[in-house]
């Protein structure tokens, strides 16, 4: 029996054992994941879309209605200026010359037939001047010759010019003869042809197309839809790259040449109209094709780069318990966003919280206080504030993808008119674009323990931010999460060997 009662008493203490072991809580071990600095090219850009279309593209239409009697182009075909490309049926025309032509001959004999009559007007007029110095005729007689005379002399101003409103009307009879045959305006490539041999236009309030000439495809031009948030990121002279669908594995290159400043409003979405040059010099590119435009607006080359997601990285008071390190006090702006809060209004540095000193009942007592007042006021406190930090500070705050939230503000230029400053276009008048300068803060995982670096930034392309300062060495590890992975149980600091005592993890 004692036997039997000491063999269950230990089968039930190696069961308890196992049964606390299986469902003993793991301990929590924390896995800092990293990323490294490197160094390479950065380039900030801008996506749209847009249309190819010729440079330079004339409508060839028709002045007169008529019927096409002849073709003389169809689509590619390669024309001059000044060469038929069509020919209207003229016999309708040819009628209207020779009726023209009738009433200027019966206009010039009426003319003749009125200059005998000026004439004989005259001689009975001075017949009877002499019989009245003689007083042989009465006074009656010498009135009635000189209206006569003068009545002859207004029928044949107005038979004068009926006669030049004839030749006028054979001239437009002729003109609209000439209009009958279509030619080239320039020279170019027949791109589209509206008609076709039979067919019956009718030019009423406005000429129809007959057929759409391109002077040169060896230039092109896309047309991009700019988007307004960034369109004050572009300028004439940046180079720009595009792919089309026909050529997927190839890359097109081109320039901006103008800003147009006519908004496109499609569904409360406002767009502006950019125009980019490019050449087509072996005629792969196509009017109509849709182009993907990507607009280069910085590029720096070979420079040391930190990963965004090193910059967006914010260690939180978990985490600092897990790696057994006190929780660091972050006078900059509060825990969770060190260092990327924007440079103080008074330039002491960043995430000053607008030159408080960081605390966050004076920044909410300042923000009261710039609530209450007029606009007059807000104005002038914003004055105020750009000249007192605008030369030392006016760092631009990081957003969640790491690149500058906002640029450095250029002094205002002279209050001149546009029209009276010089330039012939108003892309010449846009001033260049400011240098991006930004602080941001990354986490370095060094001897267990979490170390913050304050960085000054420039340029990003949204995956990697330009160092500007201070040095970091390239392949320098920066954290971007910390997580609590489960691990072999270990026991922690101080506890108990004894299995029947439950043990506590780690905290999460």
């Amino acid at each position: 029996m004692k036997r039997t009662l000491l063999g269950l008493l230990f089968t039930g203490l190696i069961l308890s054992a196992g049964v606390y072991t299986y469902l003993r809580e793991p301990d929590l071990v924390p896995d800092v994941s990293t990323v490294t600095v490197s160094t390479g090219d950065i380039v900030d850009t801008v996506g749209a879309t847009g249309a190819l279309e010729a440079v330079t593209t004339v409508q060839v239409g028709s002045q007169v209605s008529g019927k096409i009697e002849e073709l003389y182009a169809d689509f590619n075909s390669i024309v001059r200026a000044g060469e038929v490309i069509a020919r209207l049926e003229p016999s309708l025309f040819e009628t209207q010359v020779e009726q023209a032509r009738a009433n200027l001959i019966r206009a010039e004999a009426d003319v003749e037939r009125l200059t005998v009559s000026l004439e004989d007007a005259r001689t009975k007029l001075t017949r009877a001047e002499g019989l009245s110095a003689r007083d042989l005729i009465p006074e009656s007689e010498l009135e009635a010759a000189q209206v006569a005379l003068r009545s002859a002399e207004a029928q044949l101003r107005s038979s004068n010019a009926q006669m030049t409103q004839a030749e006028a009307s054979v001239n437009q009879a002729r003109v609209n003869l000439g209009h009958t045959i279509i030619t080239a305006p320039i020279d170019g490539i027949v791109i589209s042809r509206s008609v076709d041999v039979g067919q019956t236009v009718a030019a009423s309030m406005s000429a129809p197309i007959l057929f759409l000439l391109a002077a040169d495809l060896t230039k092109m031009k896309v047309n991009a839809n700019i988007d307004e948030s960034d369109v004050g990121q572009i300028r004439p002279g940046q180079v720009v790259t595009f792919r089309v669908d026909a050529y997927p594995e190839e890359e097109f290159q081109g320039t901006v040449s103008q800003v147009r400043l006519e908004p496109i409003v499609v569904e409360n979405v406002v767009t502006y109209a950019t125009q980019i040059d490019v050449p087509n010099n072996d005629l792969k590119l196509k009017p109509g094709m849709t182009a993907t435009v990507t607009l280069e607006i910085a590029r720096r080359d070979d420079v040391t780069r930190i990963p965004n997601a090193a910059l967006r990285f914010r260690p939180t008071d978990d985490m600092f318990a897990a790696l057994n390190m006190p929780v660091p006090e972050q006078p900059q702006g509060g825990r969770g966003r060190p260092g990327l809060e924007s440079a103080g209004a008074d330039g002491d540095g960043p995430g000053d919280g607008g030159g408080q000193g960081g605390d966050p009942a004076e920044r909410q007592q300042m923000r009261e206080r710039f609530q209450n007042m007029s606009e007059e006021e807000r104005a002038a406190a914003r004055q105020r504030l750009q000249a007192e930090g605008g030369g030392r500070g006016g760092g631009a705050a990081v957003g969640p993808d790491g690149r500058g939230g906002r640029r450095n503000r250029a002094a205002p230029a002279d209050a001149v008119p546009t029209t009276e400053r010089g330039a012939t276009t108003i892309d010449a008048l846009f001033g260049p674009l400011a240098v991006p300068e930004s602080k941001g803060q990354v986490w370095i995982y060094s001897g267990n323990e979490l170390k913050p670096t304050m960085l000054t930034l420039g340029v990003s392309d949204g995956a990697y931010t330009e160092l500007l300062g201070p040095e970091v060495p390239p392949g320098t590890e920066l954290v971007t999460n910390i997580t609590m992975a489960e691990g072999v149980p270990s026991r922690p600091t101080g506890a108990t060997s004894s299995p029947l005592i439950p043990q506590r993890g780690r905290r999460r």
